[in-house]
């Protein structure tokens, strides 16, 4: 989902023209091992939102602390350093993207929290970048990994205990209907046990001493649990793990549809057979490259993290436990967005959350970025033609209505027209649309709603639908309308991206007499030679898509593309 390394200047950013810069939204993740940046895109109408960017710095804060008491540390002169120059380039990123400097909060997490020279570090990130970093309790970093996890699963009304693994410490929390029941930090994490622990069985006895004294299951034991969830690193690289046959050295061996079918989570059993694996591979110096060449860098601690993890599981007596993808950085934006907008309601996500986890079990990083380009596009035709309808000015013979339900689908399928990659490049659009509808992952539609988003990802190119054969009559005849032109816009959106255009600062539809005219104003191309196609470059590229667009339509659509720097 996130990638180690910021994304190369070549590929495609995110246009802002229905989503300002006012809707942009970041959090810094000051993490033991690794700093974060998260930036979404929000839609203020729903407070839904859509990673436009992830970056990840490996800075291991805590891999070279000096410990000066039982309880505290002290950050090194070299990590502080590291940590800096990290945050100067998210800054530089942040400034890049826009998003405004009070939509954008750094957070730092145990390495800093029990740092006897937290202030030192404080001020030294604040003196040299101006920034302005909250320390989270243990408690406070709980409560936010569970309102990211809300983000990502549809749990909100059900009693759920939720577990992350960082690296200098592991939160539980208990909570139900936004609201933590309980909740817990203790001083295990992932780094700190392999720094301390180089021996397996003196790790075991650590954390089973810590958790003794915590009396974290007689708490747990007082409440009756629906649902156990993990975030973070860690435990999604576990998943990951047990999902592709690491024990078994049977991993790679994983098809499409076994893909598709993937729960996103992992038994006592498996755990455990994963553990035995890793310790075995821990003895054995053939059997660490293989870690090294399957866990790439977090494999330093992937023995720690899922010794822990297996600990956890043997006290708490868990049998299964969920993967989210969610985590501390979603839920500080949650946390956010609900401070700006008004009625922010973070179950609104349900249906939204089910696309976007569908999406990212298939898509890598820059295919997301792709593909939230291409709804940026959509989205303002979708809004273009949507105006002039409702204003009663439609063409003759064109008698359906765009609500504003309506680009919920037409969002979903630009999120998940590509999905089919994964399978390989040949028939990609055919292998999308079997994914979205064998399986049941798209929560809150109807099933005439997943057919539609499925038929326009079937759709989006290759052979143009034929409008009287390609929408089933299982859908209503008001479905199959809202196909044929959600399908067109899509058909030009899709071939849009494709072109590669970077830093698109703005789409605009306008309509004229002579039709409609798409303009794309672009910072920066892709193409050799960064020359900005014409209008007749469009035309002769979009031929079949643009022709879609009249028959559909019945006007005429023309794009162009300007630059913003040449102002």
């Amino acid at each position: 989902m996130s990638a180690n390394l910021p994304i190369p200047p070549n590929t495609t950013s995110i246009p802002a023209r229905n989503a300002t810069s006012d809707n942009l939204f970041a959090a810094v993740d000051i993490g033991t091992n690794s700093f974060k940046l998260l930036i979404v895109r929000a839609d203020p109408s729903t407070g839904r939102f859509l990673t436009v960017d992830r970056f990840k710095e490996r800075v291991l804060l805590g891999l070279d602390i000096t410990t000066t008491t039982t309880t505290s540390s002290t950050i090194s002169t070299a990590s502080i350093l590291r940590a800096t120059k990290a945050l100067k380039k998210f800054q530089n990123l942040l400034q890049s993207h826009r998003v405004p400097s009070s939509h954008s909060l750094f957070v730092a997490t145990s390495a800093v929290r029990e740092a006897s020279n937290q202030s030192q570090f404080l001020e030294t990130i604040d003196e040299t970048l101006g920034l302005k970093v909250d320390v989270l309790s243990g408690l406070e970093e709980a409560r936010l990994i569970y309102q990211g996890i809300l983000q990502f699963h549809p749990v909100h009304d059900r009693t759920v205990l939720t577990i992350d693994i960082g690296g200098g410490s592991t939160e539980f929390v208990i909570g139900k209907e936004g609201k933590t029941l309980f909740s817990i930090s203790l001083a295990l994490g992932h780094v700190t046990l392999t720094q301390r622990f180089p021996e397996i069985t003196e790790m075991r006895e650590h954390i089973k001493d810590i958790i003794r004294a915590s009396g974290l299951n007689e708490k747990v034991k007082n409440y009756d649990i629906d649902k156990v969830i993990g975030s973070s690193g860690t435990i999604r690289n576990i998943e990951k793990a047990i999902f592709r046959g690491y024990a078994s050295n049977m991993e790679g061996n994983v098809g499409v549809f076994e893909e598709s079918r993937r729960d996103w989570s992992f038994t006592t059993e498996e755990l455990k057979g994963l553990v035995e694996k890793l310790s075995e591979d821990e003895r054995r110096v053939g059997g660490k490259v293989r870690r090294k060449g399957f866990f790439k860098k977090r494999s330093e601690f992937i023995v720690a993290g899922a010794v822990l993890l297996g600990e956890i599981f043997e006290v708490l007596k868990i049998e299964e436990l969920e993967v989210s993808g969610y985590a501390l950085g979603e839920g500080v934006i949650a946390e956010k967005l609900g401070e700006v907008f008004d009625n922010y309601d973070p179950r609104a996500n349900a249906r939204w959350r089910s696309v976007v986890r569908l999406a990212t079990r298939f898509n890598n990083k820059q295919r997301m970025k792709s593909a939230a380009l291409c709804f940026s596009v959509a989205k303002e035709m979708f809004d273009g033609l949507g105006k002039k309808y409702e204003s009663g000015n439609g063409s003759d013979g064109f008698v359906v209505s765009l609500e504003d339900k309506d680009v919920e689908y037409l969002e979903a399928a630009c999120l998940l027209h590509k999905i089919g990659l994964y399978v390989g490049k040949k028939g990609y659009h055919k292998q999308s649309y079997h994914i979205i509808m064998n399986g049941d992952h798209l929560h809150g539609y109807n099933e005439e709603e997943v057919k539609l988003i499925a038929l326009l990802v079937r759709h989006h190119r290759k052979k143009l639908p034929e409008c009287d054969h390609a929408v089933p009559e299982e859908l209503t005849e008001e479905m199959r309308g809202k196909f044929r032109i959600l399908c067109a816009i899509l058909r030009v959106s899709a071939a849009v991206e494709k072109l590669q255009l970077v830093n698109l600062d703005n789409v605009e539809l306008s309509h004229t007499c002579e039709g409609y005219k798409l303009v794309l104003e672009a910072g920066i191309l892709a193409s050799p030679g960064n020359v900005l196609p014409s209008v007749k470059d469009f035309e002769a590229e979009l031929g079949k898509e643009l022709e879609h667009f009249r028959m559909v339509v019945q006007e005429r659509l023309s794009i162009a593309v300007t630059s913003s720097t040449s102002s």
